[in-house]
């Protein structure tokens, strides 16, 4: 019913900088809380950031605090996610998440997911 769709992944530097957007189409149900979770190969999904999208409020992981942030556009029904200094790890897969009536700060409250953009940081 809802479609999920990031954009932006690519690869970049250590240190450098990388936008995601996540576009939703399909029928919802009003507006509800948005987030984003990464996953590298053989793990689990962790939590990244959440924003409310009523009132913008916003969370976010520990590791990205200060780094990252999270806003979100309600006329384009578009999340962005911006990460700055990013540290060199191995390639991971950027979800997008919608939570609906909870918001999304882990998988299990999570009621749609996005496909994954893929982001790699090189040393």
């Amino acid at each position: 019913q809802v479609q999920l769709v990031e954009s932006g992944g690519g690869l970049v530097q250590a240190g450098g900088s990388l936008r995601l957007w996540c576009a939703a189409s399909g029928r919802t149900f009003g507006s509800y809380a948005r987030g984003w979770f990464r996953q590298a190969p053989g793990r689990g999904r962790e939590f990244v950031t959440a924003v409310t999208w009523a009132g913008a409020t916003t969370y976010y992981a520990d590791s990205v605090k200060g780094r990252f942030t999270i806003t979100r556009d309600n006329a384009q029904n578009t999340v962005y996610l911006q990460m700055n200094n990013l540290p060199p790890e191995d390639p991971a897969a950027s979800y997008c998440a919608a939570g609906i009536t909870r918001v999304p700060k882990a998988p299990a409250k999570v009621g749609y997911w996005g496909k994954g953009t893929l982001v790699t940081v090189s040393s």
